[in-house]
């Protein structure tokens, strides 16, 4: 089922929720994807929506601002991980629980932490795709993704004359139906300041793929979050969520919660 949610800025949102039993006393769980995707192509195909319904969750996957059906401006004042934090917060609001547990791909991630260190709603968080960037360079490794590189491929006019580099977003954006001048705006404002791990309390779990260029030594964010575990599993920054132990990884740190 899809709801729409307005921002305080002015753009409207959209959501998804399921569940098989509407009345569960379990904390719901809040999805965050990653760039260039949407709630149902990081989320309910590679089957993580079904494994946490399957154990008796409610689970809600927002559509990020400039990605699948919420609003698409081409400004880069309307983006930033730090924006979609925010976004975050009207969704608990929506949601109304008093506790409520988050998990983040990718970008995504990178909202979660954000929106843990500012939100005592949320008593367990899962970080995906995300590595040792999120604590040298404060988010998405841009070290590995220059952000002027995957704007120049998300911009040309033909994917041949995108960077080689950066030309795999070009395709993902392509894939999914993206807003290529909405994504552009929203790498051109990725987060660049310190995350604020240490802020970070709750229970967390660092989850990487072991040949994701983008989440490489994850064990130095799981070290910088006090108490955080870390599982590696196969696959690369599009593969790993595919991995049946990606769904089940997430949902048994969670069960504990």
């Amino acid at each position: 089922m899809a709801d729409e949610l307005r921002t305080h800025d002015g753009l409207t949102l959209r959501y998804r929720s399921w569940s098989r039993d509407p009345d569960s006393t379990l904390p719901p769980v809040v999805l965050l994807h990653g760039f260039a995707a949407d709630a149902r192509l990081n989320w309910e195909g590679p089957g993580v929506v079904e494994a946490l319904v399957a154990r008796g969750r409610r689970v809600y996957a927002l559509d990020a601002r400039g990605h699948g059906g919420s609003d698409r401006p081409h400004d880069d004042t309307y983006y930033g991980e730090s924006l979609m934090a925010r976004d975050v917060g009207l969704l608990l609001d929506r949601v109304g629980a008093d506790r409520v547990h988050v998990v983040g791909y990718s970008m995504g991630a990178v909202v979660a932490v954000l929106a843990t260190a500012r939100d005592g709603r949320i008593s367990r968080l899962v970080t995906g795709g995300i590595g040792a960037g999120a604590v040298e360079v404060g988010g998405l490794d841009t070290r590995v993704m220059p952000p002027e590189l995957v704007a120049a491929a998300l911009t040309a006019e033909d994917a041949a004359d995108a960077p080689e580099r950066t030309r795999a977003f070009r395709v993902l954006a392509d894939a999914a139906g993206g807003d290529r001048l909405a994504l552009a705006a929203q790498i051109r404002a990725v987060h660049r300041d310190a995350l604020p791990l240490d802020r970070i309390t709750v229970p967390t779990l660092v989850l990487a793929g072991a040949d994701d260029p983008l989440a490489t030594r994850p064990e130095v964010l799981a070290s910088a979050i006090t108490g955080a575990e870390l599982a590696v599993l196969p696959g690369d920054h599009l593969t790993v969520v595919r991995d049946p132990g990606f769904a089940g990884a997430v949902t048994a740190f969670l069960a504990r919660g």
